[in-house]
């Protein structure tokens, strides 16, 4: 009986709060990443820019060798509902990394630090938009181009996010915009006969 209890306030609390959760149109906070090197602390920030396109930055570092910057543009896909998605995406980044060389000579593996890096990332993961929370899990590989030994890099990532804009809000400052445009370039009624009279004459 306590069990089917607790399940049906579960149910009920979740139900909730995924009616009463609000999807972003802007939403900025805290990235944890984790690779087999290092450990990192971050910014995130994301801006969706259609209904199911998003860009985001990503600005994370381990305070030591490694401070990196990726700017990305993700797809996103409903599982359960609006609130709950997997997203993948890619796009470039660039920063200060270290780097390991290996020695076939010596049989020696070089570290080296402070060198500049750029490459391609890649994203995909799962994103679950609770009030005015935003919690996604993510997979970001890295392609090295520039400045490091080691072609491949992986991460693991954490994301809490809160929702500065909401998509609502968003899209009625966007329809107000075009309004006050449209307004701008509609030629008064007056000019309007002005102009058919001149052509007239």
């Amino acid at each position: 009986m306590k069990s089917r209890l607790t399940l049906i306030t579960l149910i009920f609390f979740s139900s909730l709060t995924f009616t009463q959760a609000q999807r972003y149109g802007t939403a900025v906070g805290l990235r944890f990443g984790n690779n087999n090197l290092y450990r990192t602390v971050g910014l995130t920030a994301q801006q969706r820019i259609t209904k199911r396109i998003s860009i985001e930055g990503i600005l994370q570092s381990d305070f030591k060798l490694n401070t990196t910057f990726s700017a990305l543009m993700e797809k996103h896909h409903p599982i359960i509902s609006k609130r709950f998605n997997y997203y993948y995406g890619f796009g470039g980044s660039f920063g200060v990394e270290e780097s390991f060389i290996k020695d076939e000579e010596t049989k020696q593996i070089l570290h080296t630090y402070g060198n500049t890096t750029v490459g391609v990332d890649l994203i995909g993961g799962l994103e679950l938009t609770l009030l005015n929370a935003v919690i996604s899990l993510d997979y970001k590989p890295n392609i090295n181009l520039v400045g490091r030994e080691e072609f491949y890099r992986g991460q693991v990532g954490i994301s809490a996010r809160m929702v500065v804009v909401k998509s609502k809000e968003q899209k009625k400052k966007q329809r107000q915009r075009k309004k006050a445009k449209n307004k701008s370039q509609k030629v008064p009624l007056n000019e309007q006969i002005n102009s058919i009279f001149q052509k007239k004459n």
